[in-house]
C-alpha cells in the first residue's frame, strides 16, 4: 500500500508540475493576470480558522501559502490514486487521465466554491477553459508517469551482454 501511496505522490508532482506549466504558458500566450483564488482561499482560512497570518510580509506569505495549498493539493490527489490502485483499480491511461483531471478540479474547486471564493456555475467560456485545459495536463502527466513507475521492464538476456 504504502510503495503505491508513495508512487501515487510522485506522480502527483509530476502532474503538479505540468499544471503549473501550462498556467503559465496560458498566462504568456494570452497575457492573461494569474488567478487570485489560491490567496483568497489562505485569507478566507485564516479568517475561518482564527489563524493569523503576520502583519510582516503578509501579502508575500499569502502568495507563497496559497502556492502549497496548490500543491498539496496536486499531492493528494496522486496519493489518492495510489490509494485506489493499492485496492486493486487497474484503469488504462485514459481513464486513469480522466478520474485524475476529475479528482483535481473536484480538490481545487470545491473548497474554493464552499468557502464562497469562487463559484464556478458564474464562470465564463474562458475562465473554464483557463482552468481545464491544466488540469488535463495534470491528469495525463499523473496518470502516465503512474503507469511508467508501474510498467514491469523487460529484461535483456544475459547473453545479449556477453557478445
Amino acid at each position: 500500500m504504502m510503495r503505491s501511496v508513495l508512487r501515487g505522490v510522485a506522480a502527483g508532482a509530476a502532474g503538479t508540475t505540468a499544471l503549473h506549466a501550462a498556467t503559465y504558458l496560458d498566462m504568456v500566450l494570452r497575457g492573461r493576470p494569474a488567478s487570485t483564488t489560491p490567496e483568497e482561499s489562505v485569507r478566507r482560512l485564516a479568517d475561518t480558522t482564527g489563524v493569523p497570518i503576520p502583519e510582516e510580509g503578509r501579502e508575500n506569505r499569502v502568495s507563497g501559502a496559497g502556492a502549497l495549498l496548490g500543491i498539496l493539493s496536486g499531492l493528494a490527489v496522486g496519493a489518492g490514486y495510489g490509494v485506489a490502485r493499492a485496492a486493486g483499480w487497474r484503469p488504462g491511461t485514459a481513464t486513469a487521465a480522466a478520474a485524475t483531471t476529475i479528482g483535481a478540479i473536484v480538490g481545487s474547486a470545491a473548497p474554493m466554491t464552499v468557502m464562497g471564493v469562487t463559484d464556478p456555475r458564474k464562470w465564463s467560456a474562458s475562465d473554464w477553459m483557463s482552468d481545464v485545459v491544466p488540469h488535463l495536463a495534470y491528469g495525463w502527466v499523473t496518470a502516465a508517469t503512474y503507469a511508467a513507475m508501474t510498467r514491469r521492464r523487460r529484461r535483456w538476456p544475459a547473453t545479449t551482454w556477453s557478445r
